[in-house]
């Protein structure tokens, strides 16, 4: 199985390509933070990728990707960005910048890895997405947004790719113990005028109705089953993982 993990250098997309290094397959570990990726990669036997989705362009990474695989059987596409600002005061650039990686680079990715998929006629796309995408939050709405026009391209594209036997899935972890939500939150506390953050968080945990958050390696074991294990009827889902946040 060979496999590309956007956003592999840390949190939920390490998990994912430590998991499946584990699995035997092989992986490109795809981020940004060319150190980081490359720590990963050497954590689970792959390769690395320094790049920038939005300068170096999404489908130039996947074909990179595919030619040190030799082929690309699974992305996930897990790269993200999001930014908390009050709705009355947003900022074109955090627009640009959120809607640019999380829709565009990823649904040209989806768009390089399905051309490429195509001519072994299999092949398993997963989009991270998030609850927020039906979720009204007016100090995350870039973020928001984003996600649900995530929920859409995984529509569109299981619609497309299907004929071809390839299956395009999402996953929509709850609140994960990463260091890009703890910024996130610390921000959110900052837009709410709140000074202690334990209280806060302990708030927004106890509002989950399993009590607890989630690691992220309880995440990439569902990714991971997608990736590998799951019936080839199964296209256009989305999967949550929220603890009981996303009732759907």
């Amino acid at each position: 199985m060979r496999l590309l993990v956007t956003g592999g250098a840390s949190g939920l997309g390490r998990a994912v390509a430590l998991a499946a290094g584990e699995r035997g397959a092989k992986v490109v570990v795809a981020d940004i933070d060319g150190a980081g990726a490359e720590a990963v990669a050497e954590a689970c036997g792959g390769h690395a990728l320094a790049v920038d989705p939005i300068k170096d362009g999404a489908e130039q990474a996947v074909e990179d990707a595919a030619k040190l695989l030799g082929g690309l059987d699974v992305l996930v596409n897990n790269a993200g960005y999001g930014a908390s600002e009050a709705f009355l005061a947003m900022k074109a650039e955090t627009w640009d910048r959120t809607l640019a990686l999380n829709v565009k680079a990823l649904a040209l990715a989806s768009a390089a890895a399905g051309r490429i998929m195509m001519q072994q006629k299999s092949g398993r796309i997963i989009n991270i997405t998030s609850p927020a995408s039906r979720m009204a939050l007016p100090n995350y709405t870039a973020y928001a947004a984003s996600k649900a026009a995530v929920d859409a391209i995984t529509r569109a594209a299981a619609l497309a790719l299907a004929p071809h036997g390839i299956r395009v899935n999402s996953v929509a972890p709850g609140m994960m113990d990463t260091a890009m939500q703890r910024l996130t939150e610390e921000a959110l506390a900052q837009l709410e005028n709140r000074t202690d953050i334990d209280t806060f968080l302990a708030e927004r945990t106890a509002r989950i109705p399993v009590g607890k958050r989630i690691e992220p390696e309880e995440v990439a074991k569902t990714v991971l089953w997608l990736a590998f294990d799951a019936p080839d009827y199964i296209t256009a889902e989305r999967l949550n993982m929220s603890g009981g946040l996303d009732k759907d």
